[in-house]
């Protein structure tokens, strides 16, 4: 049975109306996968009126489920936008950053800003894994069902793997690494080096995945005081000035009254 996940997602804009949420429940994967899956995530609504749903994607790879859809989310750059209304459901996986490389032939980097067909991704195998996971209402029948569908394609982590994500890792929890040569330095890597690793195994730039943690952190303290210490917001993200801090926060979030 799959263990629950408690702690709180990140990066959720315009949850306003805590009565009008869809409920939304995660789910750790079983050992021999872990090092691969971060979580299992399922959101489940009932809406009688249209309504707007924002998330800052994170440096992940989705497996996605939906009422006859069966796709592979590449990492997106932008803000995800989606209408949301009447009763439906979306069951995923969300692969840890460079988790998802053992199951494919090519660079994560060719995945990035685009849906695919899940098909195309993983071969026929997934034909129907729609169809056969979600013909259950229990979310750990769903989960068996597809850690059951990963499982056969054997993946396997190795050395520039575990380095891929020790540093999204750190880059995740360590509000110091506020720029690049901060990662340099704390592993010993080059630049370049740097950049092929994260081409291959992650998908989007160090410099990136920086920006978006850090920004989902300002996020997360603007939410909490209605008066923000922008200049103090700014500098703990490495701005040198807090115009270019504004001008990036709107630009990737937009209004403040947006963040949840």
């Amino acid at each position: 049975m799959a263990l629950p996940k408690p702690d709180k997602p990140r990066g959720i804009l315009n949850f306003r109306d805590a009565g009008s949420m869809p409920g939304v429940w995660r789910y750790y994967p079983s050992p021999d996968l872990a090092p691969f899956v971060e979580h299992y995530w399922t959101v489940e609504w009932n809406l009688p009126e249209p309504q707007l749903r924002e998330t800052l994607p994170h440096p992940s790879i989705h497996l996605v489920l939906e009422a006859g859809r069966e796709e592979l989310s590449g990492i997106h750059t932008k803000k995800f936008s989606r209408m949301i209304g009447g009763k439906d459901r979306v069951f995923s996986v969300k692969f840890l950053p460079g988790g998802f490389r053992p199951f494919i032939d090519k660079p994560v980097s060719a995945l990035s800003e685009r849906v695919w067909d899940l098909v195309d991704v993983l071969g026929p195998s997934a034909r129907g894994l729609c169809q056969r996971a979600l013909a259950h209402g229990d979310h750990h029948a769903t989960v068996g069902i597809l850690e059951d569908f990963l499982r056969p394609f054997h993946p396997r982590s190795n050395d520039s793997m575990r380095l891929a994500q020790q540093i999204a890792a750190r880059v995740t929890d360590d509000r110091e690494i506020i720029k690049v040569e901060h990662i340099v330095e704390a592993f010993g890597i080059g630049k370049r080096k740097l950049q092929r690793l994260f081409d291959e195994y992650v998908g989007v730039s160090p410099k990136w995945m920086i920006q978006r943690f850090r920004l989902i952190e300002a996020a997360n303290q603007i939410h909490v005081t209605d008066t923000p210490d922008w200049a103090d917001v700014a500098l703990g993200l490495g701005y040198a000035d807090q115009a270019h801090f504004i001008r990036d926060f709107k630009k990737i979030i937009g209004d403040r009254k947006s963040v949840v």
